[in-house]
């Protein structure tokens, strides 16, 4: 694992997008609330680094070694509801970790758990 994860690289991209059936101040109203970022990144630090409400909004982590990076949530249109897109700009320093985020948790795992939470939101 150690030498694998040597070998990759440091920073990822990961893309998401979801249609939703919300108007777009509901949708971003949902990405703030702070349970739903919680449930989704657990006991992750973040903070806001650019707010254009209701299209985009991009978060840093903050606080930790092991690993950092961006959310970017854009908001846009869709023929019944809104679509979210989110892009994570991640980095894991340690090589294990980037091992593990690539071949074991793959590094969508956390964008998709999300976009399912936001799913139930809007199901009900």
């Amino acid at each position: 694992m150690l030498a694998v994860g040597l070998a990759l690289p440091i920073d990822h991209v990961a893309i998401r997008t979801a249609t939703f059936p919300a108007e777009s101040q509901a949708l971003w109203d949902a990405i703030h609330d702070p349970a739903l970022a919680r449930a989704a990144a657990g006991e992750v630090e973040t903070e806001e680094i650019e707010s254009v409400p209701p299209k985009l909004l991009v978060t840093k982590v903050v606080g930790e070694k092991a690993f950092g990076g961006t959310w970017t949530f854009e908001i846009g249109p869709a023929e019944r509801g809104s679509t979210l897109t989110i892009t994570e700009r991640g980095e894991a320093y340690n090589p294990i970790f980037r091992f593990v985020s690539r071949f074991v948790m793959g590094h969508h795992r956390t964008i998709d758990a999300y976009l399912s939470r936001l799913r139930r939101r809007f199901a009900a």
